[in-house]
């Protein structure tokens, strides 16, 4: 189609259209520079980013969006050397607005050049993160104090665990061998009984050490953890069970200490309540972070209804305290449960900051 005379010509129009856009953007201040640094041109964007009209702002150097440390330092002067030379220089740090309040900011500063290659000027881009950041350190602060949550309760559980075993347990084996003594030289079977009991009160402490410290956990490992649990206690309860998983991340301690308590709480409650013959562990990642399923084929909940659903109303206090362990990780956690067809639980827990296990 032949262009009409009163067409702008296409170089004119892209640098109106242009122009348009970069005036347009309020989220990003977008604005360009002279050789020696001066601002010569400004958007509504880096108005309200930086707090300068454009008439207060032009001709000045852009040093005055620097801290006095870095315009000490001379880091407004080397990044212009350094985008000239290489082309562009990002960085991300303080920045100062009008009135000399702080914000955090990521820059990108690029050499502009004529055709013939002489350098003409820069062209800056500058973001505000400020809250971006601040929301980043309130999740690391919840972060670490889950994770010191997490670690204090292990120890906590690792300490009466110990004295448990080596005090109350120790004690009571004692006790035990005496009253077999006595019992075997006076043939007493009063005392025969009341050693049997002891018995049993010391099988029931040592599984109460076992689950407050299971041999198999090592929370530095989540899938060998759990396939040693089931293999060393689950299958002991006479249940087929088996471990399905593609997991790949290698999760800080805390967030394989809480996963395995979250399957932990959910096979006791299999063994307890379920009437079930098998039970499946999956363990997936998924979105980033840690599906994880313990499924088993028993009776179901009660009062499920005719059709799989949540269960959030009356839970008891095991399965209130898996949902708590996986929101406070900043996951979440569900039952879903249909009459004979048996019960899941399914959690998911964000991994940030994992990588891939390196064998």
């Amino acid at each position: 189609m032949a262009k009409l005379p009163s067409d702008p010509a296409p170089d004119h129009r892209n640098a109106v259209l242009f122009e348009l856009f970069v005036h347009s953007v309020v989220d990003y201040a977008i604005y360009m520079l002279d050789v020696d640094g001066n601002v010569i041109s400004w958007n509504p964007g880096a108005e309200r980013i930086k707090g300068y009209s454009e008439q207060e702002i032009l001709g000045r150097p852009f040093a005055v969006f620097y801290t006095e440390d870095d315009v000490a330092d001379g880091k407004p002067a080397a990044e212009l050397l350094i985008a000239a030379e290489v082309g562009s220089h990002e960085d991300e740090g303080w920045r100062v607005r009008r009135g000399g309040e702080r914000f955090w900011a990521n820059t990108v500063l690029t050499a502009l050049r004529d055709r013939r290659g002489e350098l003409v000027g820069f062209g800056k881009v500058t973001r505000d993160l400020t809250e971006r950041r601040r929301t980043e350190q309130e999740r690391n602060g919840r972060r670490q104090a889950f994770a010191h949550l997490v670690r204090a309760q292990e120890t906590e559980r690792r300490r009466i665990a110990w004295d448990v075993h080596d005090d109350s347990i120790q004690s009571m084996i004692a006790v035990s061998m005496r009253m077999q003594m006595l019992a075997a030289q006076r043939r007493d079977s009063a005392m025969m009984q009341l050693d049997e009991a002891i018995q049993g009160a010391i099988r029931r402490l040592r599984i109460l050490v076992a689950q407050l410290r299971p041999p198999a956990l090592n929370d530095e490992d989540l899938v060998e953890s759990v396939r040693d649990y089931l293999d060393e206690v689950v299958a002991g309860w006479g249940l087929d069970c088996a471990l399905d998983h593609d997991f790949t991340a290698k999760p800080p301690p805390e967030l394989v200490l809480t996963a395995f308590r979250i399957i932990q709480e959910a096979l006791v409650n299999v063994r307890k309540h379920a009437d079930a013959t098998t039970v499946t562990v999956s363990l997936t990642g998924s979105d980033g972070g840690l599906l994880g399923k313990v499924a088993d084929n028993g009776k179901g909940m009660k009062g499920s209804g005719p059709s799989t659903y949540d269960v959030v109303s009356g839970e008891h206090i095991g399965m209130a305290s898996m949902r708590e362990r996986a929101e406070a990780a900043q996951g979440w956690f569900r039952v879903s449960s249909k009459p004979g067809t048996g019960t899941s639980v399914d959690f998911w827990i964000p991994l940030a900051g994992t990588g891939p296990i390196r064998r």
